[in-house]
């Protein structure tokens, strides 16, 4: 197989889990709870990010939970998939929250307005992150449930205008054995874990569990799995549906641990600054509602991340992708 690290400047990809509380709405109350502020601050968030891609020229995927696309209560019910998850943990299952009726009353479940503006900026890229916010390793989850989810994914954004092709599992929840069914509803590519244990997919009950989250938090500021470069040729592809893996969770700012905040931006810098040199691919994600607290600490860490890859796009040809445009380019080379 061609070497693709030998072909080209290297890559700077992002790609946003865009869900809002359809995200953590088993983990707090239907309101938001203790993560309002960042839930209500994220709406401000989006606009900022943004501002500061187009100003870097940077693209990204904007991974969106599909009931936000959703402009009422009734388009919401409208594009319900015909087959509903059956997760043994009930708290899992999206589809019994109390919903407002549209964005204006209810702008933590609906979020046409934000997806508005993204269409509206370059080299930006409507992707899925589900309908439902979907557990595809959940116990309970089912391939007749995926599938029907997904087509609800599709459909609601084709009612937009929107051709998915970018596919983000929800909490990391890779699965491999569902591929085809990705594939056979249009999608490309799919992102797939990073490397090393602590970020390894699994259920909530040992993804969220202590020593591993621990292990996940001192991996953002030292490289213990290590510097999370891409190679082109290691891409691995599942037939036709490429698995892009992360590299990096870019972490909310955290008051605590604001000392080590050099680090962390170091540890990143290190692996763009690998990828451009080597040409490979270095894979940054975050959620808009990690920026929706410190909002301006946030922004201010990101645009010392941005300034790092635009050093890198000076010196060494260095580009910005999407995840499709990535999956495009690697496919040439899978063949």
């Amino acid at each position: 197989m061609t070497d693709l690290s030998q072909n080209g400047p290297g890559t700077f990809v992002i790609s946003l889990d865009f869900e809002l509380i359809w995200g953590v709405r088993d983990r707090y109350s239907p309101d938001g709870g203790a993560y309002r502020e960042n839930l209500i601050g994220a709406r401000a968030a989006v606009p900022q990010m943004l501002d500061l891609f187009e100003e870097y020229g940077v693209s990204a995927t904007w991974a969106t939970v599909g009931m936000l696309m959703a402009d009422s209560r009734e388009e919401w019910e409208t594009f319900k998939p015909d087959f509903m998850p059956r997760y043994a943990d009930a708290a899992l299952d999206s589809y019994h929250d109390p919903i407002g009726t549209s964005e204006s009353d209810d702008p933590l479940r609906f979020a046409g307005n934000l997806i508005e503006q993204i269409r509206q900026r370059s080299g930006q890229e409507i992707a899925s992150h589900t309908y439902g916010h979907y557990y595809p390793l959940e116990p309970g989850s089912d391939r007749e449930s995926f599938a029907a989810d997904l087509q609800s994914a599709v459909a609601i954004a084709k009612s937009k205008g929107f051709e998915l092709r970018s596919l983000v599992f929800p909490r990391n929840q890779f699965n491999p054995e569902f591929a085809q069914i990705i594939a056979d509803a249009g999608f490309t590519v799919c992102r797939a874990n990073s490397a090393g244990w602590m970020h390894k997919e699994a259920a909530s009950d040992k993804y969220f569990r202590t020593d591993i989250r621990a292990a996940r938090l001192i991996d953002a500021y030292v490289p213990l799995s290590g510097n999370q470069v891409i190679a082109w040729n290691s891409i691995p592809f599942v037939g036709s549906l490429c698995c892009l893996p992360a590299s990096m969770f870019l972490r909310p700012y955290s008051p605590r641990l604001r000392r080590l905040e050099g680090l962390r931006l170091k540890r990143i810098a290190s692996g763009i600054e690998g990828a451009a040199k080597s040409g490979g691919i270095f894979h940054l994600w975050w959620h808009p509602h990690n920026a929706g607290a410190h909002t301006d600490r946030f922004m201010s860490f990101l645009r010392k991340v941005l300034d790092v890859y635009a050093k890198c796009r000076l010196h060494h040809d260095m580009q910005s992708m999407t995840m499709a445009q990535v999956a495009e380019r690697a496919a040439e080379f899978n063949s």
